[in-house]
C-alpha cells in the first residue's frame, strides 16, 4: 500500500514539472526517466517512510541535476558537464560511429567514382564535387564541432570550409529518354552525356525522385507505376520493395527526416490519388491521405513540414501541410497552380 501510495504521489509530481521554457525537452525527458528508475530501484526494498524520506530526496537531487531542471534550467547550457549532455559530435571520427560509417561509405563512393573515370579532370571534379555533398548528409556535419589532436584542439565550424562554387557543382539530368541524360554545370556552361544503364529507355519517365541515404531513388512512373529504383553507379537497380499504390504521373516525392526518408504522394493511376506513403530505403508504409488530391501540385517542405499546392489543371488552389497527426489546410494559393516545383527557402 505504501509503494502504491509513493508511485502515485510521483507520477502526480511528474505531471506538474514546467519544462516549457528549456531547449533540451529531449534529453530532460531521458534524464527523468533515468531518476525515476532510481527512484522506484530505491522505494522496492523500503519498509518505512524514512527509508521512503531519503529516496524522495535523492529523486529530487536527481531531477534537479537534470538539464532543464532547477540547476540548470535553460538546459545543458547550464549544465554542460552532465552525461547526456555531452557532445555527440565531439571528436566524431574517433567516437561517433553513425559519423564514421556515413563517412567510410562517402570514401568507398569517391573512390568508385574515380576509378570508373576517363582520364578527364571533369569527370574527377565531378568525383570530388558528388563527395562533398554526401558528406554534408552524414551527422556532424554543419554543425560546429570540437577535434582534439595531440598538439591543440581546434573547433572547426562549416564557415572554415571552402565553399562550393557553382562550376564544382554538376546537376544529373534524366530527360523522357534515358539515353539522353546529361551532367549540368551548376554555372551553366558546360554540359557532359551521362551514360545511364536502365532496363528500358523510357524507364524513368513521370516517375518521380528523391534522395535516400545520398542515394538517388526514382518512384513509380508511365513506365512501371509501383517501381522504386535506386541509381548505383550509372545503373538503374530496380528494388525487390514496391509502392503500395500505382502512381502513373504527377506524384511527387520529397527527402524527410534528414534524408534518411521519402514521402510519396499523389499521383494518378485510372484517377486521381490523395494517398501517401513512406520508403525508408528497404520498405514502405502507408500514411495519412490529403483532404485533396495535389496531382502535379509537388510537394515541399515549408516550416520543415511537407506541403503541397494547387492541382492538375488548375482544378483548385488549395494548400495542405503535413505534421505527425495528419494534413492540415493552409490559406489557399493565390493562383491556380499546376506542373510546379516547390522549394523551401529561409525568411530573409
Amino acid at each position: 500500500m505504501l509503494l502504491q501510495l509513493i508511485i502515485f504521489i510521483n507520477l502526480a509530481q511528474a505531471a506538474l514539472r514546467q519544462r516549457d521554457t528549456c531547449n533540451d525537452q529531449e534529453i530532460n525527458n531521458e534524464c527523468l526517466v533515468v531518476c525515476d528508475g532510481e527512484f522506484f530501484e530505491c522505494t522496492k526494498n523500503c519498509e518505512n517512510s524514512e527509508c521512503s524520506r531519503k529516496c524522495f530526496e535523492e529523486l529530487d537531487v536527481c531531477e534537479n541535476s537534470c538539464p532543464c531542471g532547477a540547476d540548470c534550467p535553460t538546459g545543458c547550457v547550464d549544465c554542460p558537464e552532465h552525461p547526456l549532455c555531452e557532445d555527440e559530435c565531439e571528436d566524431a571520427q574517433l567516437n561517433n560511429e553513425e559519423y564514421q560509417i556515413c563517412l567510410n561509405e562517402a570514401i568507398y563512393e569517391l573512390d568508385l567514382c574515380l576509378k570508373t573515370c576517363p582520364p578527364d579532370i571533369d569527370c574527377h571534379n565531378l568525383c570530388y564535387a558528388s563527395y562533398s555533398q554526401q558528406l554534408f548528409l552524414c551527422p556532424c556535419f554543419g554543425k560546429e564541432t570540437t577535434t582534439t589532436t595531440d598538439l591543440s584542439t581546434v573547433t572547426m565550424t562549416t564557415t572554415d570550409l571552402t565553399p562550393i562554387e557553382p562550376s564544382d557543382v554538376f546537376i544529373l539530368v534524366i530527360p523522357k529518354k534515358v539515353d539522353e541524360s546529361y551532367l549540368q554545370s551548376g554555372d551553366g556552361f558546360l554540359q557532359i552525356s551521362a551514360t545511364i544503364n536502365a532496363p528500358d529507355n523510357y524507364y524513368a519517365d513521370f516517375a518521380a525522385h528523391a534522395l535516400v541515404n545520398g542515394k538517388l531513388h526514382i518512384f513509380g512512373g508511365n513506365y512501371d507505376g509501383t517501381k522504386i529504383a535506386r541509381l548505383d553507379d550509372c545503373t538503374l537497380n530496380e528494388l525487390t520493395v514496391r509502392l503500395n499504390e500505382q502512381r502513373e504521373i504527377g506524384h511527387a516525392a520529397l527527402s524527410i527526416e534528414n534524408g534518411k526518408k521519402v514521402l510519396i504522394c499523389f499521383g494518378r493511376y485510372g484517377e486521381s490519388i490523395i494517398t501517401c506513403e513512406i520508403f525508408d530505403g528497404s520498405t514502405t508504409v502507408s500514411t495519412y491521405a490529403a483532404d485533396w488530391t495535389h496531382r502535379h501540385g509537388g510537394l515541399g517542405l515549408y516550416k520543415n513540414q511537407p506541403t503541397s499546392v494547387g492541382c492538375f489543371d488548375g482544378k483548385h488552389q488549395k494548400a495542405e501541410t503535413l505534421s505527425a497527426t495528419g494534413w492540415t489546410a493552409l490559406p489557399d494559393h493565390p493562383k491556380r497552380a499546376s506542373d510546379h516545383s516547390l522549394v523551401a527557402l529561409e525568411n530573409q
